[in-house]
């Protein structure tokens, strides 16, 4: 193989060849220590000679270097193997000091950022939201630990970043609390027996807002209701009368039913509407719906009466769907007084119908009043309730929120009147006596309309069927529901006292039930008593 006159070195260093191989490996080994030797000349004397490395040819090379060195003078260039050499543990006078003085990009870097004081978002717990108490984490309020303080000259917020007007504890009403800490798992292992519920009495309120102590506001269901899909909600709305809200005079007409039957109140613990007893069911699960309701304890009787919070004013299309769920009665219903192919017209909103009934949760003897919307019969003539209500129709993203919440209040309903028979034990003297009434099981008629208040299709519901639909999505367990409502009972009856007056409230931040002192007795309330 031919090589170039001139061989370059691995290195970089430039060799003339010689024209013997072993020669050539000979100059670049006396290179090196030349370079060592020029090293240790330069320390000692100027322009001394370097001392002999055995041969002519490193002689020689020491003289080179050391010549080199006179003419640059202290300031030696050192060379391994085509490489520049630095003393790694020596000084070198060329480097800056990154934090000296001498650097103007150090002395000009000030001493605040310009970028702002990052604030990292709130911690947020997905653990297990379906379970009770929003999770098993430490920090309650689904929020977590501050790291960094809020920017701007606003006040740190306390009380689970609620304001201070929701922390009763300063509150000079307040009484006691019962805080929603048990799980979903804890609940689950207790079994509250529930009584099958009995008829005792009823009432009607017809429109001009008198009442009676029969059934003539009791409507009968249409079973055809299925051929009146398509029809229009809005249809006569313009003579549409609203309810009027009759504050503690509704609770008084429950009240005026028990006595006008004689209904004795002495091994019963609550008297309450359905409606009360729904919300303390519900509030198992739902968290993030306020109520209230009165609390008075009289003869040993704690009496529940309702109470209805502020709402913001109705617009039209709040009236309007409203409307709908009244017209869908008036639809579902057989009406006398209407036509074959009359459409709907003056519907009353104050006439209802309600029943009297006594059942048992637990240990605890409650007598509620649950107004009716109609009734159906069987083949051989018996009766049974019916529920009707209507939803928007349902689709991808409302189905879910459909199921657990809708579908649980509508388990409340059906619930309280799960029974294999209603039996009355009292005879009434109209014609129309409830005491036909043997109900199966009672079931729910649901009217789906669109956003135009269009009838979209109906759909019937058993108890079953709604904790059939939900117990494979695991949404929420009704034992759990009756076991919640049985704590809530317990802890209430033994701690209002007697002849005094209270408050039940669940609102903002929704992690416990505060029951406030009452200045105020109800007269509804207050007659019934004087006349028992």
């Amino acid at each position: 193989m031919d090589f170039p006159e001139h061989d370059v070195d691995i290195f970089g260093e430039l060799e003339g060849q010689d024209n013997h191989g072993d020669g050539a490996r000979h100059s670049s080994s006396s290179s090196s220590s030349s370079s060592s030797s020029s090293r240790s000349s330069s320390n000692g004397s100027e322009g001394g000679e370097t001392s002999s490395g055995g041969s002519a040819s490193a002689s020689g090379s020491a003289s080179v270097s050391s010549s080199e060195g006179e003419d640059n003078g202290e300031e030696v260039e050192k060379k391994v193997h085509g490489y520049e050499e630095r003393d790694l543990f020596g000084s070198d006078s060329d480097e800056k000091d990154l934090f000296g003085s001498d650097n103007e990009d150090y002395c000009k870097t000030l001493a605040t950022s310009r970028f702002p004081v990052p604030v990292l978002p709130a911690i947020r717990n997905t653990n297990n939201q379906n379970r009770g108490n929003f999770g098993r984490g430490r920090w309650q309020n689904d929020r977590g630990a501050g790291i960094l303080p809020r920017p701007g000259p606003y006040p740190q917020r306390h009380n689970y970043g609620y304001g201070s007007k929701f922390n009763n504890r300063h509150d000079e009403r307040f009484v006691s609390e019962l805080k929603l800490t048990k799980s979903e798992e804890t609940l689950s292992r207790k079994c509250i027996a529930f009584q099958e519920p009995c008829e005792l009495a009823c009432y009607s309120r017809v429109e001009g807002g008198d009442v009676h102590f029969d059934d003539r506001s009791l409507r009968l269901f249409k079973r055809l209701i299925t051929e009146d899909v398509g029809a229009d909600l809005n249809e006569g709305y313009d003579t549409f009368i609203e309810k009027k809200d009759l504050g503690s005079e509704g609770f008084g007409d429950l009240l005026a039913a028990i006595r006008n039957r004689n209904i004795p109140l002495g091994n019963i613990h609550f008297v309450t509407f359905r409606n009360n007893l729904n919300k303390i069911l519900a509030t198992a699960y739902i968290r993030n719906e306020p109520w209230e309701m009165g609390v008075h304890k009289r003869n040993g009787v704690v009496y529940l009466d309702v109470h209805k919070l502020p709402e913001r004013p109705k617009s039209d299309l709040d009236r309007r769907r409203c409307y709908w769920g009244y017209c869908f009665e008036s639809l579902a219903t057989e009406d006398p007084r209407r036509a074959d192919g009359e459409g709907i017209h003056h519907v009353d909103a104050n006439a209802e119908y309600c029943s009297v009934i006594k059942t048992k949760l637990g240990a605890h003897r409650i007598l509620m009043g649950a107004e009716m919307d109609c009734c159906d019969s069987t083949d051989d003539g018996r009766r049974f309730y019916v529920e009707l209500k209507t939803s928007r129709e349902l689709d991808y993203h409302t189905e879910e929120r459909y199921e657990r919440e809708k579908l649980l209040k509508f388990w409340g309903l059906l619930k309280l009147f799960r029974n294999k028979s209603l039996i009355t034990e009292y005879q009434f003297i109209s014609s129309r006596a409830i005491q036909s009434f043997l109900a199966g099981v009672p079931y729910i008629v649901i009217g789906f309309r669109d956003d135009g208040g269009r009838l979209v299709r109906t759909e019937r519901l058993r108890t079953k069927d709604i904790t059939q639909r939900v117990k494979m999505k695991n949404y929420w367990q009704g034992g759990v529901c009756l076991a919640f409502a049985d704590e809530v009972l317990c802890w209430l009856y033994g701690t209002v006292k007697e002849n005094e007056d209270y408050i039940l409230q669940f609102a903002p931040p929704f992690n416990r039930l505060e029951l406030l002192q009452a200045q105020s007795f109800p007269d509804a309330i207050s007659n019934h008593v004087q006349q028992l």
